[in-house]
């Protein structure tokens, strides 16, 4: 715009300035013969064509003027033309002025003459020139801006295909989960930023090297501490049936519940961190048949729950979904264990699963003393225990639910259970989409 601005400027001060300036300087001759001619005879004011006067007068075919006292009363002249009101510090002026339906310009001159103050106004008898250079500088400008309005139309139009190999990468990128590191097919972009798709790329491998490394350790550690800690229950248990044993028998039961609670805290610990979206960004995914998961972590906890005499039972609906199996067990697990944990002798707990509109659930429903709706928000952090809470919990179990939604983007509700007792934790998973 600036640019076709400068053009228009250039053009003018071309083809149009000269032109006007040409013209302004025959006003001025033409008003300074006139100056020159004026006489005054009888208070009558008449114009002398003195043949020896310089400048000579000019002819009334190149000049039209008019005179005119203070008054603005016409004096000599064509009264057509009318002049420009003068300041009081300036003595001519030009203006634009309307004679026959066309716009000329005048030059308007105060002159103090013999018979008093008077103002004479010129004007170019041939105008048909100026016209015609003022239509030829507006069609010029006109064209140049439907040029530069072509111009930004073409370059629009030809960034929007040019763009069109890099919004194809972005919708991609954007499209993908955040457990989808498959490389960049560097072919499929132009070659302009095949640098970029390259360098995704290896970013991507890193990732997914730095993810199996953390994976590896995790399950090392998780070997590493469950060995000696197993070992050392068994140990303790034998203990326990010797008849030697007897003077320590209660010393040993504590050493074997510490021991459990020791083992059980770096379960929960080592779940936490495989739940980790950190760690779980290429996390595998498979296909879970959610009922059958459900029947099987109430299973491994009825023994417990006999021994606590609390009525545990599942309702499995069919649901399946995608994640990680393991993962989607310890959710279960921790679920169920909170339950027994805090569900008093003689109480309740209900394990469900089901689908509404394709999206599974799992809910577990308890009769314990719930959880304050105050509360709710909190008992989702790590290390977070209710005041006054049973047991001797690590305030993991809940945290631990909701990273592993989270990771599958799952939404967690712990709300009362049937008449405002006990406490429902419900699971919504996503519809299921392969990934």
């Amino acid at each position: 715009m600036l640019l076709a601005l400068c053009g228009g400027l250039i053009h003018y001060f071309n083809s149009v300035a000269p032109g006007v300036i040409s013209s302004d300087r025959r006003l001025k001759g033409a008003a300074n013969a006139l100056m020159i001619h004026l006489g005054v005879e009888n208070q009558r004011f008449t114009l002398e064509a003195s043949p020896n006067a310089k400048p000579p007068l000019p002819s009334p075919e190149s000049i039209d003027y008019a005179v005119r006292d203070s008054q603005g009363r016409l004096l000599l002249g064509d009264a057509k033309l009318t002049g420009a009101a003068l300041s009081g510090s300036n003595s001519d002026v030009f203006a634009m002025a309307e004679v026959n339906q066309q716009s000329v310009r005048t030059l308007t001159t105060r002159f103090n003459s013999r018979g008093g103050v008077v103002f004479i106004t010129v004007a170019d008898a041939h105008r048909e020139g100026e016209p015609v250079v003022r239509y030829s500088f507006m069609s010029t400008l006109l064209w140049d801006f439907v040029q530069l309005d072509i111009t930004l139309v073409l370059v629009w139009v030809g960034i929007r295909l040019g763009l069109r190999p890099i919004n194809r990468l972005r919708d991609e990128i954007a499209a993908r989960s955040t457990l989808d590191l498959r490389p960049i097919d560097e072919a499929s972009v132009p070659r302009e930023i095949v640098p970029v798709a390259v360098t995704l790329n290896r970013l991507f491998h890193m990732l997914r090297t730095s993810v199996q490394s953390q994976q590896q350790f995790i399950a090392n550690t998780a070997h590493q501490l469950r060995t000696p800690l197993t070992g050392m229950q068994a140990q303790i248990d034998l203990l326990l049936i010797e008849p030697d044993a007897e003077p320590i028998r209660g010393r040993l039961q504590i050493l074997r519940e510490g021991i459990s609670q020791l083992a059980h805290a770096a379960n929960q610990l080592l779940t936490l961190a495989r739940a980790d979206p950190a760690v779980n960004i290429a996390a595998k995914r498979q296909t879970v048949q959610l009922h059958s998961l459900a029947a099987d972590v109430v299973g491994r906890h009825i023994d417990r729950a006999l021994q606590k005499d609390i009525d545990l039972g599942v309702e499995a609906q069919p649901a399946v979904l995608f994640a990680d199996p393991s993962l989607i067990d310890d959710l279960a697990s921790n679920l169920v264990d909170n339950a027994l944990k805090y569900t008093p002798p003689g109480g309740t707990v209900t394990v469900s699963t089901g689908e509404v509109d394709g999206k599974a659930y799992l809910s577990v429903e308890d009769s314990g003393p719930g959880i304050p709706e105050s509360e709710r928000p909190l008992v989702r952090q790590r290390f977070y225990r209710l005041p006054n809470a049973q047991g001797h919990g690590s305030g993991l179990g809940l945290a631990i639910v909701d990273e592993i939604a989270r990771l599958y983007d799952a939404s967690m509700t712990i709300e009362s259970g049937p008449n405002g007792a006990g406490t429902r934790v419900l699971i919504h998973f996503p519809a299921r989409t392969v990934t």
